[in-house]
């Protein structure tokens, strides 16, 4: 049985046209800052963000774009919005959040090993 919570009826393969399509079948379903995973009945609150913020550049690779939540988005965009307001220094592809530094798996082999 197809399903819209996994993206598998024939309504979702109708409308798999354009870039932002490419982008959700090329990268998974998890906004590229906040790690926030996302399923079919809430994919319409993932966005296509293009790095160089460029929409016309859209290579088939996908190598322009990154899937952000709307807030991360919001929050990508307000940087540009704040340095046409406030004159604050920004370049394309700044961030200002800290990698992560949590590695859930590096206790792995010792927890798989049976006791």
């Amino acid at each position: 049985m197809s399903s819209d919570y996994y993206g598998t009826s024939a309504s979702y393969a109708r409308q798999e046209s354009g870039y932002r399509e490419k982008a959700l079948k090329i990268y998974p379903w998890v906004c590229g800052r906040c790690a926030r995973e996302f399923v079919y009945s809430n994919l319409r609150e993932l966005t296509v963000h293009h790095i160089d913020h460029d929409h016309t550049n859209n290579p088939p690779d996908g190598s322009n774009w990154e899937l952000l939540c709307l807030f991360c988005h919001d929050h990508e965009h307000s940087k540009y919005t704040d340095h046409d307001q406030y004159g604050t220094e920004i370049k394309a592809g700044d961030d200002d959040h800290q990698a992560a530094t949590h590695n859930p798996f590096a206790n792995l082999k010792d927890l798989m090993k049976k006791k």
